[in-house]
């Protein structure tokens, strides 16, 4: 066992847990951090790949607006150091149920086997993003995508929202609480298919629609300045507002059987107030269990699990031995 940046990280081929987290970002740091509070012995399976992984800063935790998220989970790390729980990094790759219904056993990615009387399941999502040139590269910067993450620091500048279906008309009408100057670049979406309520709300809201496809960005002096067309048009904006498309990382809970349902989002597991999958023992928290979990709601979800976790061992034990 090895310190690393304030962190307990484990090395071994198999090991025995009372609660395997699995995802290392706000929503799993915070279940093992109340887990470990309680004197669980909880391990942190981390592969270190945070969605908010793009962005500088982030923005809306009160006392923590404005952090950079990877001093966010550096922090988090150090925390629950502090309470005996062990973090390795590695990716989970397999899990099952035990075959005496004592738990699941965990595969990781180096090889390693590990087994856990109860599982958090907190890998997040993957942002997919329109195939359109210069997006990948500026996201994060001045392509973005949730104005509550970024509005305040783009205020008033000139916007541009890229459609992709007909709901992002929702989001244009959403930026432009942030700036007057919004113009919905319709894309891949026909006039045709915005709704007599949607031309009478983008009105209303001083929202410019433009048809034609996206070919691409303008960037000038690593910044962004316009909107080019197919048609070779090109029409000035400061920062562009898209929806990525959600893929929620539901693989394991998959593998246990855990039900799914299909959302306007993506397949996300049915889960109760707690974050209980319908496989017991299993608890999904933060993105995986939903697109619009900010880091406040996720480190929220994660407290609330961990908290029921330990609850529900310790009514188990008693019932063993009473």
């Amino acid at each position: 066992m090895t310190e690393t940046h304030g962190t307990t990280e484990t090395h071994g081929t198999t090991g025995t847990y009372e609660v395997i987290v699995i995802g290392g970002g706000a929503a799993g740091l915070s279940a093992a951090l109340v887990l470990g509070r309680a004197r669980r012995r909880t391990l942190v399976v981390d592969a270190g790949e945070p969605r908010n992984a793009p962005a500088a800063h982030m923005q809306g935790f009160l006392t923590r607006d404005g952090m950079p998220p990877a001093e966010f989970l550096a922090i988090g790390r150090a925390e629950i150091a502090r309470y005996g729980v062990e973090l390795v990094r590695d990716r989970a790759v397999d899990v099952s149920k035990d075959s005496k219904g004592r738990g699941f056993s965990v595969t990781l990615a180096r090889g390693r086997h590990v087994h856990g009387r109860a599982l958090v399941v907190a890998t997040g999502l993957q942002d997919e993003l329109p195939p359109v040139p210069g997006v990948a590269e500026r996201f994060g910067r001045d392509v973005l995508h949730c104005p509550y993450c970024h509005g305040w620091e783009v205020r008033d500048r000139a916007f541009g929202v890229l459609a992709t279906t007909p709901m992002s008309v929702h989001q244009a009408l959403m930026v432009s609480q942030w700036s007057k100057d919004v113009t919905l670049f319709l894309h891949t979406v026909p006039e045709s298919d915005l709704s007599d309520d949607d031309l009478r709300r983008l009105g209303a809201a001083g929202v410019k629609a433009v048809p034609g496809e996206v070919a691409g960005l303008v960037i000038e002096e690593d910044r962004l300045t316009g909107v080019r067309l197919t048609d070779g048009s090109i029409h000035a904006r400061e920062v562009l507002f898209v929806a990525p498309r959600a893929l929620p990382r539901t693989d394991l809970l998959r593998r246990l059987g855990a039900e799914l349902q299909e959302t306007p989002f993506g397949s996300y597991p049915v889960v109760n107030p707690t974050g209980q999958t319908t496989v017991p023992g299993v608890w999904a928290v933060g993105n995986v269990m939903g697109f619009s979990e900010q880091v406040v709601n996720a480190a929220a979800g994660g407290y609330r699990a961990g908290a029921t976790i330990n609850g529900e061992l310790l009514m188990t034990d008693l019932d063993a031995t009473s």
